[in-house]
């Protein structure tokens, strides 16, 4: 017969032996009255079956990933032989390998043998976790008792196999709560009282409430640990703004330099942003050097891209003169830290032909018949002014010098990269170098900007970097945003973070160049509560437009080419800037913890193709959004929500407040919406709960 197993917490020893590893012999050792052994290793599929676990990477050789705070659902399948009842439960072991009280999980839908628990990310760290599933005596017991009992079946018998049962799991009941269930088995004994009666006492509510608390677990079995990585929770959350330093000069000196740049800090901070990026600060080459809008000849005024990385006056370790010191830099950073802000940092791995690397490492570039390298190209785009490496000649010494590179930033205060072009890098490269820097600094953060097959933007998410960009920009209508962020939110969120950038200094696309300052509004709603990560390039709050040419997305007079001034202040008074409406949702978000998750996003219906609804929900936080994807003309929809997934009954209503513009509704389960590009593009509505203060507004929409 198997030994007896009962806890009302983790076991003292549950841990699998790794893959392939022989587990050493012991002598077993009988458990004593009430005492759980420790479930064993599962063989093959083990005495109770635990498949298919998620969240899971690759097979488990890499681990899902959470931010220290992040719930997440733990599955698996879950079945036995026979009817008897199973049960199941999570454990997380934290990066000591010490377990911690295990989640009972529930059949997500009868009938299907799978069972699921939500969990809750601890610090920083590698983790694990493993599904325990186990047969449930007591379970089997109530409902063979709730049959046999009534029909008058074997009824002594049923009682006393009850009975004993129940002084089993008294053994594992904390004191507290024993007498509780020795009352219980006394009375399932006692002859003197009608069997219903007695059943009904084993069976009222707060014996059960214990002892669901604190079952009797018999055969318990194992799944596998499962790798967890859990991260700090900017890589999860946080609000981005790029910009170029070299813009911001003075009207003496229009170049602008970073202690110029650190004036601009203040606004950002001040709309909310908690991530400065900048590209990159280090010496521009000459040969090649690009002119306005891309022209292949420059003047000497011309200032480069600064992507054409490398000249005598250094390479990814140095800044640009025209742009200061590194002593410079330091101070941008400090004062970016003073005000809130962390500074992100590009790292793009290519050179101009100018680069100390071109002449010192040849074998680090791909030479031609004739001797020169070949330049960088992305069909239709040319990079004449810039070189790719090449990196199978001298991987080693690759990985080496980014290393190098990178810790010399992080000596400067920088924790945070945005990691230019990776895929059109060896996946294995960056697995190598992000593991180095994050096995001694794991609070430092990638982001990939990887715009490009589904396969290589997915990889380089699994095999390190903590966010990614997204194809957000291309995905305009209504079913392109609900299927891709379906897609974002489903199983990709166990490994792959969104960052939704609204524009880059690339990308101005057609939506935002023909739809105006609505456009701007509402991809700009869109962006900041569908992802807890959004950003934008500098520009966007003037709703700069104006393409290169028409069917492109480049923009005219790129910044990337030329210095760009903007006249912020000129912008405000004017009324040109959506400043406010930035501001506004950044403050948003950082009242709401339901917009800085990813994995809680649902969609609900909305009679009209160009209205898009969701809600998200974090514990007794709900915001719901329903955003006109129409520019141009005013929208009206009837939204029905599925009201239990906003914590109501199909029946109820609540009173909501837009935070947009403090107005309170009262919704329920259908509801109208007129929403005006320019005037109200969207409602963000906060589901107010009894303790939720309330502004008055109207009661009706």
């Amino acid at each position: 017969m198997p030994a007896t197993q009962h806890s009302s917490g983790p076991p003292t020893n549950s841990r699998t032996p790794a893959a392939g590893k022989k587990a050493t012999a012991k002598k077993p050792v009988k458990p004593a009255a009430g005492k759980q052994s420790p479930p064993q290793p599962a063989p093959a599929l083990g005495r109770i079956p635990v498949l298919d676990v998620r969240p899971v990477v690759q097979h488990g050789r890499r681990p899902a990933k959470a931010v220290t705070g992040e719930s997440f659902e733990v599955s698996a399948t879950v079945f036995r032989e026979g009817h008897d009842a199973v049960a199941a439960n999570v454990v997380l072991h934290d990066p000591a390998g010490r377990p911690g009280p295990w989640t009972p999980m529930r059949e997500l839908a009868p009938g299907t043998d799978r069972w699921g628990a939500t969990v809750t990310a601890g610090e920083p760290g590698r983790w694990t976790y493993t599904v325990e599933a186990w047969s449930d005596p007591l379970a089997t017991w109530w409902h063979q008792a709730r049959i046999k009992i009534p029909a008058g079946l074997d009824t002594e018998l049923v009682l006393e196999e009850g009975a004993r049962l129940y002084e089993r799991a008294a053994a594992g009941v904390p004191r507290a709560h024993r007498p509780l269930v020795r009352d219980a088995v006394a009375l399932l004994r006692d002859e003197n009282r009608p069997a219903a009666w007695r059943l009904a006492a084993a069976l009222a509510p707060e014996v059960r409430r214990v002892l669901e608390r604190h079952p009797l677990r018999e055969l318990v079995t194992a799944s596998e640990a499962m790798p967890l990585l859990v991260e700090r929770e900017r890589a999860l959350y946080g609000s981005w703004y790029e910009f170029f330093p070299r813009s911001e000069g003075t009207a003496g000196q229009p170049h602008g330099t970073l202690r110029t740049a650190e004036r601009r800090l203040k606004p950002i901070a001040d709309m909310g942003f908690d991530v400065v990026y900048l590209p990159p600060v280090h010496p521009i080459g000459t040969t090649f050097r690009k002119g306005p809008n891309n022209t292949l000849t420059a003047t000497p005024d011309d200032v480069g891209v600064p992507w054409a990385i490398g000249s005598p006056e250094g390479g990814h370790d140095a800044v640009h003169p025209a742009l200061g010191t590194l002593e410079d830099f330091g101070h941008f950073v400090a004062r970016a830290g003073e005000l809130g802000l962390e500074v992100a940092l590009d790292l793009a791995l290519q050179c101009s032909p100018d680069h100390p690397w071109v002449e010192k490492y040849p074998q680090w570039f791909h030479h031609r018949p004739d001797g020169t390298i070949a330049h960088a190209e992305n069909p239709p785009k040319k990079y004449q002014d810039i070189y790719p490496l090449a990196f199978d000649a001298d991987m080693d010494g690759l990985v080496a010098e980014t290393v190098r590179i990178l810790r010399h930033w992080m000596g400067y205060g920088v924790r945070i990269f945005r990691v230019d072009n990776p895929h059109t890098k060896p996946v294995v490269f960056w697995e190598r170098v992000i593991a180095e820097i994050n096995d001694r600094d794991p609070d430092v953060i990638f982001l990939a900007e990887a715009f490009t097959r589904p396969a290589m933007l997915h990889t380089l998410a699994q095999i390190g970097f903590q966010q990614s960009y997204t194809y957000f920009t291309w995905r305009n209508t209504k079913q392109e945003l609900t299927e891709y962020m379906g897609e974002l939110t489903g199983e990709a969120a166990a490994y792959m973070r969104p960052n939704l950038f609204a524009n880059t200094p690339d990308i101005l696309h057609a939506y935002l160049q023909h739809g105006g300052r609505p456009a701007f509004e509402v991809r700009a709603v869109l962006a900041a509560t569908l992802s807890p990560t959004w950003g934008i390039y500098s520009g966007y709050e003037l709703c700069e437009n104006t393409p290169l040419r028409e069917g492109g997305e480049e923009y005219l007079d790129s910044e990337k080419y030329q210095l760009r001034a903007r006249d912020w202040a000129a912008a405000e008074r004017a009324g040109r800037s959506i400043t406010p409406l930035i501001t506004r949702l950044n403050t948003i978000r950082r009242r709401h913890p339901a917009l800085q998750r990813l994995r809680n996003l649902h969609f609900h219906h909305a009679d009209n193709d160009a209205v898009l609804a969701y809600s998200k929900s974090t514990g007794p936080d709900t915001v719901i959004v329903v955003v006109n994807l129409d520019p141009h003309h005013t929208q009206e929809a009837t939204v029905s929500l599925d009201m239990p997934q906003l914590g109501l009954d199909w029946h109820e209503s609540a009173p909501v407040r837009d935070e947009l513009t403090g107005e309170t509704y009262y919704w329920g389960r259908t509801n109208y919406v007129r929403l005006e590009p320019g005037h109200r593009p969207a409602h963000v509505f906060n589901v107010l709960r009894p303790s939720t203060p309330q502004i008055g507004g109207s009661p009706t929409t």
